[in-house]
């Protein structure tokens, strides 16, 4: 089972985005039969390999092994990923990319598409690929925006500079900072820093 399962085909997207197939999924985080996921969902086993098999041919699930009950050979099914990623170009682009503010919302959004596309061009099934994650709270007055705006230039400058060569290993760092609404109407914001490197049809 890998981490991260990236999903750019229309046809993976219809396959997954169906909730009685995302609760056929979410049982086969560990290995099982459609026989045991039916007796959880409360449904009849035919259901279930039905989805289970469209999962399959999405490449979203996998049979993992196989058994002989009573004399009928059963498979047993796993999901191939703890969590799936829909790619942006399943419904592409709606216009050109704008020129935007590095201070607007709808930068930050063009910079976290970059990202995904990139992490996804890895190979997501290794686990030794160098990466690193980091993430904070942190809270700025707003008459101290432009002071903490200015000391993160200058720090991540410093980081390009001091690590800007030709030599090494090559990565992208990417930084976001963004509102971290709390969940109870009406408190203020904080905000939020991050750096990372180099979903109906009940029919079926």
């Amino acid at each position: 089972m890998r981490d991260v399962v990236y999903l750019d085909q229309i046809e993976q997207a219809e396959a997954l985005l169906k909730p009685q197939r995302i609760d056929v999924l979410r049982h086969l985080a560990e290995p099982r039969s459609c026989t045991e996921v039916a007796a959880k969902l409360d449904q009849t086993p035919q259901r279930v390999y039905y989805h289970v098999k469209r999962l399959v041919d999405a490449s979203l699930v996998s049979q993992v092994s196989e058994r002989r009950v009573r004399g009928v050979h059963e498979g047993i099914y796993q999901a191939t990923g703890r969590s799936y990623w829909l790619s942006p170009r399943l419904v592409g682009r709606i216009g050109l990319r704008q020129t935007r503010d590095r201070l607007s919302l709808g930068y930050l959004l063009d910079l976290m598409e970059d990202v995904q596309a990139d992490v996804a061009a890895l190979d997501l099934s290794r686990s030794d690929l160098p990466s690193i994650g980091v993430s904070g709270d942190i809270r700025v007055r707003p008459e101290q925006r432009a002071a903490f705006l200015d000391e993160l230039q200058h720090l991540l400058q410093d980081l390009f500079t001091r690590y800007g060569g030709a030599e090494g290993d090559a990565f992208r760092l990417a930084l976001a900072c963004y509102p971290n609404l709390p969940r109870q109407a009406g408190a203020a914001p904080d905000f939020a820093t991050s750096t990372e490197g180099d979903s109906d049809d009940r029919a079926e």
